[in-house]
């Protein structure tokens, strides 16, 4: 953990030296396009985040000491323990779950308020009322309860049952779950948050219909969400699988670009699609948490893996202890894997990057590369990104080539 705090202060520490050494003047390159104001705006904007995200890490790292190392997590477990007891045996587990869900809502708040109130407001993004905030925390809240609380009881009762091979059926449950989510979100969940209107402008919905038909991508519509309600960040995006799948503009997208340039970005999603990355990323994913499920289904049986964390084991009678708590044996893994997971980071934003180059490459294929290159300038100023990132903390970190290295594969 110390290990992976102290690389990513050193990683932030790179970025914002390399932002405050270039803030003075637009890059050669850039210098048509971008005015100085708009590109001190985005260094300021950068090293904003970078500053809020180091309290953020320093502040977590805390509290994963606190759970583990200090045993607070044992703590919690113990006063669960005898105020419900162990006479149910999901009633204990369930509630350890919840309660360690709303605490870490909780210990989250201040940093996700002064994020949108203070930093998100400060650079004129935030759109967003304390009313609609405060009710899109509540449906969040109670949207969590409603699928989270049956997955879970499915979950530890699946532990319980299915022992020694219960890793090998949660993770069918899970694949399950996460392929049934992406069926029904864009059509139950995603309007709970947001209006989808379909889209009005019928000029830009037939360049965009006959998008669809060269690439031979069939969608259920075309829907503007009303993004601007919250922020001024624009984005596009597909969501949904077969029948299901939609195409969603924000409604500060169709105010940022023109016509060709939308119909690009769109393309540019679509390269997502027909290069199969979306399915190789969800095969990746699978797979994954099929291994950490399995390596979870081992580490539940052994009890350095309680001790070392800080946290009294409740082993199987089997192994010679008493009633499992299966919950506490999820809770210590979700908090001990991102440590190690970390270090990954490289590997995962390399891939993500590649993906990134193909699809671009698509877009300029079935659209136009200038129109992509004028729209990926655009939305970079918009959304106040710097020009001038540490390529180190690039490397690391981005999951989307700079623009400089994207506008330079599209040959522009």
């Amino acid at each position: 953990m110390l290990a992976a705090l102290l690389l990513k202060f050193w990683l932030a520490s790179r970025q914002m030296r390399a932002v405050a050494r270039h803030r003075a003047a637009v890059p050669a390159r850039f210098a048509h396009a971008v005015t100085l104001q708009a590109h001190q705006r985005a260094a300021d904007y950068t090293a904003a985040k970078l500053r809020l995200g180091l309290l953020e890490q320093a502040f977590a790292a805390a509290v994963l000491l606190g759970w583990t190392l200090l045993g607070g997590l044992d703590a919690l477990n113990g006063v669960l323990l005898a105020a419900i007891g162990a006479s149910h045996p999901l009633a204990q587990p369930l509630a350890l779950l919840a309660a360690f869900a709303l605490i870490g809502a909780l210990l989250d708040l201040p940093f996700s308020l002064y994020q949108t109130f203070a930093l998100e407001q400060r650079f004129g993004f935030n759109k967003m009322t304390l009313r609609l905030w405060l009710a899109d925390l509540f449906k969040s809240v109670l949207l969590g309860a409603i699928i989270g609380l049956p997955l879970a009881t499915l979950v530890l009762w699946l532990m319980e049952a299915a022992s020694p091979r219960w890793w090998l059926w949660t993770w069918g449950a899970w694949m399950a779950f996460s392929l049934l989510m992406m069926l029904i979100y864009p059509t139950l969940i995603a309007p709970l948050f947001n209006k989808f209107q379909p889209l009005a402008d019928p000029a830009l919905a037939q360049r965009i219909a006959a998008l669809l038909a060269r690439c031979g991508f069939a969608a259920k519509g075309v829907f503007v969400m009303d993004g601007s309600r919250r922020s001024a960040h624009a984005n596009a995006y597909f969501t949904g699988l077969g029948a299901s799948r939609r195409v969603v503009l924000f409604d500060t997208l169709l105010t940022q670009l023109d016509a060709p340039e939308i119909e690009a970005v769109l393309a540019h999603e679509l390269g997502h699609f027909k290069r199969r990355h979306i399915a190789k990323r969800i095969t990746l994913v699978f797979a994954l948490s099929l291994a950490a499920l399995a390596l979870l289904g081992w580490l539940a049986r052994q009890d350095w893996f309680y001790l070392g964390l800080g946290v009294t084991p409740n082993l199987p009678a089997s192994v010679g202890g008493g009633v499992p708590n299966h919950a506490l044996t999820l809770l210590l893994f979700l908090l001990a894997a991102p440590v190690f997971g970390f270090f990954l980071s490289p590997l995962t934003a390399h891939l993500s990057r590649q993906h990134e180059f193909e699809a671009d490459a698509y877009a300029a294929r079935h659209a136009s590369a200038p129109d992509l290159a004028g729209a990926l300038l655009k939305l970079h100023q918009d959304n106040a990104n710097t020009l001038t990132p540490d390529p180190v903390y690039v490397r690391f970190y981005y999951s989307h080539p700079t623009v400089g290295e994207r506008i330079g594969r599209l040959g522009m």
